[in-house]
């Protein structure tokens, strides 16, 4: 398998922890364990019993039910979990695919639900959101699915525009795979985080080829516990387990101690979570309307990124580096969700109110200086 470098994932190596300011990633503001314990109503004196042991293939029998409750009606068949979405990712690539398979995505799209496909020998088809405004465009779908493809990759609210669709056009998506025979991935990291409209549901029981992946990183704040889920057909999940056996085996008990509190409890967790970004996500609309010329945003319907473009700033990929290593501020460049998009950034907005300030104010003082440095040279 020759698999492309992780853009977006060589950048955080390179700054994430070199930085005093986030305002590039894609989650909410990281939880502390006494936050968490006491939203959930948990000791942890509950882990003194418990022994080091080997938890289960398909993950511990508690956290599965809880998932099941949750997601799945209660039929634990279908659940796996996993660490973190980005293993069931990769787990779904290698079950599925052979090489010259046909995989349409979105595009934008986080580098994972593509170029692993890529490595495997798929042949890559671009579904891109409409320019700005990220819309969908599902007369394009339904032609670029007319050939066949083998999966349909999406994720909707979007990473990294933030945009999501209806449910009619939810259930149109579902129908365009559905007409084709085409697995549909989709990716829901940040689904249960919505503003304009409620949470869309998983489409898994709308269709018998679809496959649902979520996280604890994204919504609930809770990214270094690296623990997630798979929805899929019971029987694609036994095909997965065995690739599994070869890579991580299972998800730690201690990890799924403390995740099985979180989804037992996850309203009021991802209702905090969400007033909070929302909070962040006006601020962040407020300064970009107070410099147009410099920024454009189009709101995000869910999630917490916004994929900003500057007009000054052909290679913004340059800006970024500048504030990470200058100023001491994360921001993503585009490039990192593909080559078309160099005068984009990602934006984080789900942090702490004060740490959005504080890396708003860093970037526009650099916009500015290098108006400035412009109008002179």
């Amino acid at each position: 398998m020759d698999v492309a470098l992780a853009k977006l994932e060589e950048w955080m190596r390179l700054y994430y922890h070199k930085v005093d300011h986030d305002i590039g990633s894609s989650g909410v503001r990281d939880l502390t364990i006494e936050e968490l314990r006491t939203m959930c109503g948990f000791e942890l004196s509950e882990l003194d019993s418990m022994i080091f042991h080997d938890s289960e293939s398909f993950g511990g029998s508690r956290l599965r039910a809880a998932l099941a409750d949750r997601w799945a009606g209660g039929d634990v068949e279908g659940v796996m979990v996993t660490h973190g979405s980005s293993e069931a990712i990769y787990i779904v690539m290698h079950t599925l695919l052979d090489p010259g398979d046909e995989v349409i995505v979105v595009d934008p799209a986080y580098q994972q639900l593509y170029d692993i496909a890529a490595g495997l020998g798929c042949r890559i088809t671009r579904w891109p959101l409409r320019p700005r405004e990220w819309s969908v465009d599902l007369p394009l779908l339904r032609k670029l699915a007319a050939s066949g493809p083998r999966m349909i990759v999406v994720n909707f609210p979007h990473n990294p525009t933030g945009v999501s669709i209806t449910p009619a056009e939810q259930r149109e998506l579902v129908a365009i795979a559905a007409e084709v025979g085409a697995w549909l991935v989709w990716d829901h990291a940040f689904g249960e985080l919505t503003y304009t409209a409620d949470p869309l549901p998983l489409p898994n029981g709308s269709y018998d080829k679809c496959i649902s992946f979520g996280t604890f990183s994204k919504s609930y704040g809770m990214a270094g516990l690296r623990v997630g889920w798979c929805l899929a057909p019971p029987d694609l999940l036994s095909r997965m387990a065995v690739l599994r056996d070869y890579i991580a085996l299972y998800v730690s008990p201690v990890l799924e101690f403390f995740a099985e509190k979180a989804v037992r409890n996850a309203d009021r967790i991802v209702s905090m979570q969400r007033e909070h970004a929302h909070a962040n996500l006006r601020l962040l609309l407020d300064w970009a309307a107070k410099i147009p010329d410099q920024v454009r945003v189009s709101p995000p319907a869910g999630g917490v990124t916004a994929f900003v473009e500057f007009p000054g700033h052909p290679d913004a990929t340059s800006l970024c580096r500048h504030l990470a290593e200058r100023d001491r501020v994360l921001l993503v460049p585009g490039e990192c969700f593909g080559d078309d998009f160099v005068s984009f950034a990602r934006l984080g907005f789900g942090g702490t109110t004060a740490e959005l300030t504080a890396g708003l104010s860093c970037l526009q003082r650099a916009l500015l200086g290098s108006t400035r440095m412009a109008e002179v040279l």
